[in-house]
């Protein structure tokens, strides 16, 4: 059980990486009404894996692997859950963006910071990889 839990995991992971990639190309092209709907389905991709993601994230820590108390006792643990909240709160502009694009309300001028945010939402899930490495083996163990 705990090999599926970590194989849908790590689907939810690469799921979101190619979500927000996704987001990243279509904000790349001129927004149009069917562009706003793809960015909006890319972006509950993004909602969707990111969810998936934390809640089998959580069930490993609390009932597979090295159990939680090795977890909330690693730096690169702690570091993951804090990148993860930073790039929930950076996906909340884009999200109220798409949507209201969807109602016709195209705001061109929000694309650049939305550019950003992407490239800030991927550098943060790049180092949620890298604390996952770390914390799978041990480092930043606080004892």
């Amino acid at each position: 059980m705990s090999a599926f839990f970590a194989f849908l995991h790590h689907v939810a992971a690469f799921a979101l990486v190619a979500a927000i990639v996704v987001e990243f190309v279509l904000i790349r092209q001129p927004i149009d009404a069917a562009n706003a709907r793809r960015l909006a389905l890319a972006d509950m991709g993004v909602g969707i894996s990111a969810g998936v993601a934390l809640l089998v994230g959580l069930l490993r820590v609390i009932y597979f692997e090295k159990g939680a108390a090795f977890y909330l006792h690693n730096a690169a643990f702690i570091a993951k859950m804090a990148l993860f909240v930073a790039v929930a709160l950076l996906s909340i502009y884009p999200t109220l963006k798409f949507l209201s694009w969807r109602k016709g309300r195209i705001d061109a001028a929000a694309v650049p910071a939305i550019r950003r945010i992407l490239h800030l939402e991927l550098v943060g899930v790049v180092l949620i990889l890298l604390c996952a490495a770390l914390m799978a083996r041990g480092v930043g163990f606080l004892g």
